[in-house]
Parts: structure tokens; sequence; C-alpha cells
């Protein structure tokens, strides 16, 4: 069924960066964004998508799309040749992507638009969700490392740089475990598309 193989394009982005200012905790920053679509049947949404949706990889585009960014703000703190992170922000903006209907549609497929969307927003939102528990667990395993003998922070930095990147792996590896769940033969994501897409 190929329209499985357009609605697999779901996914998320990600970049680590990493400065040395000081702040504190978590912040959040969401932003939603919106491609236009048109058409008269649930097919010819689905055709549209598969023409003018977010690009996932080279070849492929996605009904909707969750990408983030994440950017750390360290206090390093540096006495007696002993190095410490005092203190670490880091800043998590998400961007959702989704399709809106940009034609008049019959009241029928409205409805089945609606329901459709509703589910690819559940989707996306998980997404995000995974991406705000990792940013937590990363913030909080950092918080406090130090090591003697450490002029400059060098060691303190890599083994930092270290921590958040374990966790990101982790994370990364939860988020494609749901994709994969929710792509499977039968799952969640089928039941979208065909219920969409079936005649009027």
């Amino acid at each position: 069924m190929h329209r499985l193989g357009l609605a697999a394009g779901l996914g998320v982005a990600a970049s680590l960066a990493l400065t040395a200012m000081a702040s504190a905790s978590v912040t959040v920053k969401t932003r939603t964004v919106s491609y236009s679509i048109s058409g008269k049947t649930g097919d010819q949404l689905l055709d549209a998508m598969d023409r003018h949706g977010p690009k996932h990889g080279f070849l492929t585009r996605a009904i909707a799309q969750t990408s983030y960014t994440i950017s750390w703000s360290i206090d390093w703190q540096e006495q007696a040749a002993r190095c410490r992170v005092a203190d670490a922000q880091a800043e998590l903006a998400i961007t959702y992507s989704y399709p809106r209907v940009a034609s008049a549609i019959s009241t029928a497929l409205k409805r089945r638009w609606t329901r459709f969307m509703a589910g690819v927003r559940k989707h996306e939102e998980t997404h995000g969700r995974i991406a705000r528990q990792m940013v937590n667990a990363a913030e909080k395993s950092i918080r406090g490392v130090t090591f003697k003998n450490d002029p400059g922070c060098h060691r303190t930095q890599a083994e930092v740089t270290k921590r958040i990147g374990k966790i990101f792996v982790e994370y990364e590896g939860r988020q494609a475990a749901f994709d994969r769940n929710e792509h499977a033969e039968g799952g969640n994501v089928e039941h979208l598309v065909t219920r969409l897409g079936k005649a009027l």
C-alpha cells in the first residue's frame, strides 16, 4: 500500500550545541507551521501531501513532521583547579509541520479530515513529549558534574558532552521505536490513512 510509505515520513530531526552562559533548568519553545494542499477526495488530499509534505530524507516526503533543536547554556566554575557545572539550561525549540486544506471540501470529507488530523497531531505531539523527556533527563544527568585537577574545565566539558550524547542516543531510540510501532502493518498510521482515503 503506497500510502503507508508516505506516512512513514513522519519523523524527528535534532541538533545539539554547547555555549558558555549561566542560566537554569529547561525552556521549551514550540511553533507550528503548515503547508497548503487541495483536493475533493481523501485520495486527492493524500496525493497532495505526497507531493508537498515536508521532506524526509532525499526521496520521500512526510504527512507531518516534528523537528527540534537543543542548545545548552552552561555555567562552568573553576576553583583551585577543580571544575564543576554550577548551572545548566537547555533550550528546546520544537517545530510541528502539518498540512492545511486550502480547497473547499464536502461535509463528509471534512469530518474525516478532522479525525485524520487529530490522529496526526497526537502522533507528532508524542514525538515532542519524548523530546522534552530527553532534555529533562540530560539536564538532570549533568547537574553538578565536577572533576578535580581540571584546569580549563576540559575533562568536565568532555564528560558533559558524553552524558548528553548518551541520553540523546537513548531517546532517539525511543523516537524510532515509537515510529516503528505506529507505522507497523495494521498500525495507527495505516488506519488513519485508510480512513481518510476511503471513497465518499
